[in-house]
């Protein structure tokens, strides 16, 4: 249940911002319809995250059990750094818009994820936790409790939120999960020093 909690907070606020927010704005403008564009996003996003969280996986069983809370430490404080950037509207440039709401959400929203910032955290979380399952659930939910406000209050959302302050917010969660992170790996040295 750890990994599926700190999966869902981690990539909520982490999106707080973020281009997926800027795109969910976008779709809900083109159209009407908010079903189809909450599937579209659930689908995408629970493939994206399954293959970031099974590169995780991977990558943490073939780096030394060591060196790992280092790797992942060093990841969650420039994942908070990144946090720092602003994210930019690229959705304009597409045709896939003649697809329907469903399918077009889909297919964008799996490209914006591609090397974005939750897309690395959930390879981060992944292997930080041995629960690929919960990660991958949780970073979904994360992704869905970000967007689905944007989807359902839209343009009304978007004018109210405080975006510069809510990255900073995000920026601070990360540098905590990094310093919790190697404390637990100082804490691991001294236990097997002593």
């Amino acid at each position: 249940m750890d990994a599926f909690l700190s999966s869902t907070f981690a990539v909520a606020i982490a999106e707080i911002g973020d281009k997926t927010q800027l795109l969910s704005l976008f779709l809900i403008c083109r159209f009407s319809k908010r079903t189809p564009i909450i599937l579209g996003i659930l689908f995408s996003t629970l493939l994206n995250h399954a293959l970031s969280a099974l590169l995780g996986a991977w990558i943490a069983k073939l780096i030394p059990a060591s060196w790992l809370p280092w790797i992942v430490a060093t990841s969650f404080i420039a994942i908070a750094l990144w946090l720092l950037i602003p994210d930019k509207d690229d959705s304009e440039d597409t045709g896939l818009l003649r697809y329907g709401a469903f399918f077009a959400t889909l297919i964008m929203f799996f490209l914006a994820e591609i090397g974005d910032k939750t897309q690395i955290a959930t390879v981060v979380l992944a292997a930080r936790f041995d629960d690929t399952v919960m990660v991958v659930l949780g970073t979904t939910v994360g992704m869905l409790l970000a967007n689905v406000p944007v989807i359902l209050a839209g343009q009304w959302l978007m004018d109210r939120m405080p975006l510069a302050t809510a990255r900073l917010f995000a920026c601070g969660l990360f540098i905590v999960l990094g310093v919790i992170t190697l404390v637990g790996a100082f804490s691991g040295i001294s236990l097997t020093a002593g």
